[in-house]
C-alpha cells in the first residue's frame, strides 16, 4: 500500500506547489533550475560560491544555456532565488544534487562534493522529502555511500520515511537541438516508491522519463554513454597518430568512410578531449571494475590515447617551427581557443590549456585568442586574449587553432599566417593556401 507520506509528495508535485531545492547551480543545476521555475515551481538554489548566488538573486546570467530574460523573470516573479547556506533545506519537498565528482591525481572518485551534501541534507532530513542525485559517478554511489549517510544520521529509512532516486545529466552545454527540457531522462531508484515520486517529478517538465530497474543501473547508463564517447574519440585519434606517421591525410579518410550510410558513426580527432565528462567520467568505471577484479581494458586505452595528444599537438608544432628554422625558445606561437568546445566559455580539463602550459614551458613567447574565455591564469604565467588583429596574425610565426570557435574568420587567418597547425579540420574545406596549412 502507497505510504500517505508519498500520497502527499506526490499531490504537492502534481499541482507544482512542492518546493524545490537544486544544490549546485553550475551548467547542469541552473538549467534545471530554470526549467522548473517555468513551469511554476519555487525553486531555491544552493550554491556554495556566494558571488553565483548573489548574480542570480539579482537576475544574472552566467551560463550560456540559460536566457537572460527566462531567469530575469523567475527571479522577479519569486520562482526563483539563491542562497549558500543549507538551513533552508527541511523545507524543500525535492532536492536535487548537481555537484562536481572530479578525480584525484591517481584518476580515483572523489566524492567529496557529494558527501558533504549528503551530510548536509541529512542533518535536515524530515519524511516525505526526495533527494534525487545528478551528478556522474560510479554504479552503488546512491545506495552504498548516500543512502546510509542519510539513514544513520536523520534515523528515516529510505522508501518508507523519504525517497532517493539517481537521475544523471545529460547536458551538452552550446547544444541548439537538445535541452534539459527535450533530452530523454534516465530515472532509477531502488526501492518502488522513491522510483515512483522521481518518475512523477521529472515528467513535470521533461518530455520524455526512461525509468530503470535501479539507481546502479542509471548511474551505469551516465558512464557508459560517456565512456562511449572516449573510447570511439580516442579510435579517430590513434588513427590520426598513426596516418601522421604514414603520411596520409586522417580527415580525407574518416570523411570518406562517413560517407557509408550504415556501420558507422561520425568521430573526429582533435588535440585531446575536455569538459567534464570525457576526460573523467569513465575512470569513475574503470575504479569501481576493480572491485569486481575486472580490468576495463578499452577505458584505460582511451584515457591514455586520449591524454598522449596535446603532446603530440606540440610535437607537430615543433616540427613545422623547424622547417620554417625557427626554435621553438625563439618562437611567437598564437593559440586560437581556450575553451573545451566551440562556442562556449568553458575551459574545464581543456586540451588547449594543456597545450598552451607546454608551449610556455618550453619558453615560446606565446599569446592566445578566445573571445569566450578573456583571461587565463597559470601557476607562473597570466594571459589575456588578444584581439585577432592582421598585424597580431601575421607576426606569429605559427597559429595553432585548438578551439574551432565560430567567430574566427579563418579564411583571413590562413592568408595571413605564416603556417598554421589546425587540429579541429577547420580549414580543411576552406578555398586558401594549403601550403601554409598542417592538419592534425
Amino acid at each position: 500500500m502507497k505510504p500517505t507520506i508519498l500520497k502527499e509528495l506526490e499531490e504537492k508535485i502534481t499541482q507544482r506547489s512542492a518546493l524545490v531545492g537544486v544544490i549546485g547551480l553550475g551548467y547542469v543545476g541552473l538549467p534545471f533550475a530554470v526549467e522548473k521555475g517555468k513551469v511554476g515551481f519555487k525553486v531555491l538554489g544552493i550554491e556554495q560560491n556566494p558571488v553565483r548566488a548573489d548574480k542570480i538573486n539579482q537576475g544574472e546570467n552566467y551560463i550560456s544555456d540559460v536566457k537572460d530574460e527566462e531567469l530575469k523573470q523567475l527571479v522577479s516573479s519569486g520562482h526563483l532565488s539563491a542562497t549558500s547556506s543549507f538551513e533552508q533545506i527541511s523545507k524543500m519537498d525535492v532536492l536535487v544534487i548537481c555537484v562536481p565528482t572530479p578525480l584525484t591525481k591517481n584518476l580515483t572518485p572523489n566524492l567529496n562534493y557529494i558527501r558533504s551534501v549528503t551530510q548536509e541534507i541529512a542533518a535536515h532530513l524530515r519524511p516525505g522529502q526526495l533527494i534525487s542525485l545528478e551528478s556522474t559517478t560510479y554504479p552503488g554511489t546512491t545506495d552504498d555511500v548516500m543512502c546510509p549517510i542519510l539513514e544513520r544520521v536523520s534515523g528515516l529509512k529510505q522508501g518508507d520515511d523519504f525517497f532517493l532516486a539517481h537521475s544523471p545529466e545529460r547536458v551538452d552545454p552550446g547544444n541548439l537541438r537538445y535541452t534539459t527540457k527535450n533530452t530523454n531522462k534516465i530515472v532509477g531508484a531502488s526501492d518502488p516508491n522513491s522510483l515512483e515520486a522521481a518518475i512523477l517529478f521529472y515528467k513535470q517538465t521533461i518530455d520524455h522519463v526512461v525509468p530503470v530497474s535501479s539507481a546502479k543501473a542509471a548511474e551505469l547508463v551516465k558512464v557508459f554513454e560517456n565512456t562511449f564517447r572516449a573510447v570511439n574519440i580516442a579510435l579517430v585519434n590513434e588513427l590520426a597518430l598513426l596516418c601522421d606517421r604514414m603520411e596520409i591525410n586522417v580527415w580525407e579518410v574518416l570523411d570518406a568512410a562517413n560517407t557509408k550510410p550504415f556501420g558507422i558513426m561520425p568521430f573526429y580527432p582533435g588535440p585531446g578531449v575536455g569538459g567534464h565528462c570525457i576526460p573523467i567520467d569513465p575512470h569513475y568505471l574503470e575504479w569501481k571494475a576493480k572491485e569486481y577484479n575486472f580490468e576495463t581494458h578499452f577505458i584505460a586505452l582511451a584515457g591514455e590515447v586520449n591524454r598522449k595528444m596535446p603532446e603530440f599537438v606540440k610535437e607537430k608544432a615543433w616540427r613545422i617551427l623547424n622547417n620554417l628554422g625557427i626554435a621553438p625558445s625563439r618562437a611567437k606561437i598564437l593559440v586560437i581557443g581556450a575553451a573545451y568546445k566551440k562556442d562556449l566559455a568553458d575551459a574545464r580539463e581543456s586540451p588547449a590549456m594543456t597545450i598552451m602550459k607546454g608551449f610556455l614551458e618550453s619558453g615560446v613567447d606565446l599569446s592566445y585568442h578566445d573571445s569566450f574565455v578573456p583571461e587565463i591564469n597559470f601557476s607562473h604565467h597570466q594571459l589575456t586574449s588578444v584581439p585577432l588583429t592582421d598585424e597580431i596574425i601575421s607576426q606569429a610565426n605559427l597559429v595553432v587553432i585548438a578551439t574551432d570557435h565560430s567567430d574566427v574568420d579563418y579564411l583571413n587567418l590562413v592568408t595571413l599566417a605564416q603556417a598554421v597547425l589546425d587540429t579541429r579540420g577547420v580549414t580543411r574545406r576552406l578555398n586558401c593556401d594549403k601550403e601554409k596549412v598542417t592538419l592534425l
